[in-house]
Formats: C-alpha cells, structure tokens, sequence
C-alpha cells in the first residue's frame, strides 16, 4: 500500500460483493468450532473476486487450516485452464480475533491475493478483515462491499495514478 506524500491516499482496497462475503461468513459458521478456509477466484489480473470456492480444512483444527493438497492441486489446474486466480484467500478464526497469525503468516504464498479472516466468536469484534501479506508483512487494507461491481469503484479510472 503506497501512502505518503507522494500518494496520501490507500490505493489498495478489495472490493467484494455481498453475496461473497455472505457465503464466505456462512462457511465460518458452518465448519465452526473448526477454522474454515477458501478461495475466491476472479479473471487472471483483474483483482476482482468473483467465484466463491469452499475448501476442505485437512487440518480438521480449531486453531490451524491447511487446504488439502488434492483438491488444491486441481484448483490449481482449474483456475489455470478457467485463466483465472486466487484473488481472495479466507480463513476463520474460531476463538481469536481477525488478525493473521504468525503461521498464517508464514504460509502466506500469494502476495497479489487479499487474505480475508472472518471471526465466528461472537464476542470478537470485528468480525470480517482484510489484509495483504508481502514477504512477511501484513497489511491490513479496507474492505468495500458491493452489491454488484456494474457501479462500484474499480480502480481503474476513478483513482489516479500515482507517480
């Protein structure tokens, strides 16, 4: 995120319709006391989350997730053949807040992807961030919800470069 003189604004927000956020909550909710986890997929370069796709938590975990290598692999090749990308990576937490941990962190292996952490304890708030994680750091980066993307903002005209 570039912020500073030169650029005194956040240029980096995921903007995310609702229906997505809707299923990626009820996901949490359903896979809890277990940490859920998926992706949301979106035409290769666009940064636009379009295609929610559950995963399986091998971990089975309250405090950990890991997607199962099988069925990564063939999201591998699906998003591949579909010429399409990981643009969101979620996962919940089931007792702490929404904030990357330290292995999250670690296993972070897709610097262009938004991770998304929702909360499923209801005494956390808030529930539903967003961050970049970039060689270790973390970001956390607003998060626009949308009902549709036909008007709302996409980064290409409405915010002007930077330079």
């Amino acid at each position: 995120m570039r912020t500073s003189a030169e650029c005194p604004y956040p240029v980096q927000v995921l903007v995310i319709r609702k229906d997505l956020v809707d299923e990626i909550v009820a996901h949490a909710r359903r896979d809890h006391p277990d940490e859920a986890c998926g992706v949301i997929a979106g035409p290769a370069g666009s940064d636009r989350p379009e295609r929610f796709i559950p995963m399986t938590n091998a971990a089975r975990s309250p405090t950990f997730y890991q997607f199962d290598s099988g069925e990564d692999l063939r999201l591998h090749r699906e998003l591949e053949s579909r010429d399409e990308e990981r643009v969101v990576i979620y996962h919940s937490h089931t007792e702490t807040e929404a904030y990357p941990s330290r292995t999250d962190v670690k296993i972070a292996g897709y610097p262009e992807a938004h991770y998304v952490l929702v909360a499923t304890n209801p005494a956390i708030e808030p529930k539903f961030r967003s961050f970049r994680i970039v060689d270790g750091e973390v970001t956390e980066e607003p998060v626009d919800v949308v009902e549709s993307y036909m008007f709302s903002h996409t980064g290409a005209d409405d915010v002007p470069d930077c330079r």
